[in-house]
């Protein structure tokens, strides 16, 4: 069987996570730093992984509507299916972010860089947890529209 790649594009850096080969769930993998590398970065996973599709999260409002992050997201997926000729799919991504740092233990001491108990603690690649946060999301709609 083959996997699936989860983006989560910010402006400077991508979360990645991948499916197992069954596609029943989402691995967090790390980010890579947008510095006009990163596409030939993505080409790498998708090669060295067997990946036959790729889910870019689509950062909506809350309300539903459109803004410039989520134009330059369609965009970055047009470059991706026009580069690796791969069905790319773009997933709602509201709300990741903030589930991905709850997920790091982190929310608002992780991202003020304070530390708890006096002890330093490592720091989660909140970017990858938010992809796989929405390829799991994109994987279990798959599991849902197969048992209709």
């Amino acid at each position: 069987m083959t996997r699936i790649l989860g983006l989560d594009a910010g402006e400077r850096r991508i979360g990645v996570a991948i499916s197992d080969p069954d596609g029943s769930f989402a691995l967090p993998l790390h980010s890579i730093l947008v510095d006009g590398h990163e596409l030939a970065v993505i080409e790498a996973y998708v090669r060295d992984e067997d990946v036959e599709a790729i889910v870019v999260g689509l950062p909506l409002s809350m309300s539903g509507e459109s803004s410039a992050q989520t134009e330059r997201a369609r965009a970055f997926a047009a470059k991706i299916e026009e580069r690796l000729a791969l069905p790319v799919h773009l997933w709602d991504e509201r709300l990741s972010t903030q589930e991905a740092l709850r997920h790091a233990g982190g929310g608002e001491e992780r991202r003020s860089g304070r530390r708890s108990r006096g002890r330093a603690t490592p720091q989660a690649d909140t970017d990858a947890i938010a992809a796989s946060i929405i390829l799991q999301a994109y994987l279990d709609s798959l599991r849902f529209d197969r048992s209709l």
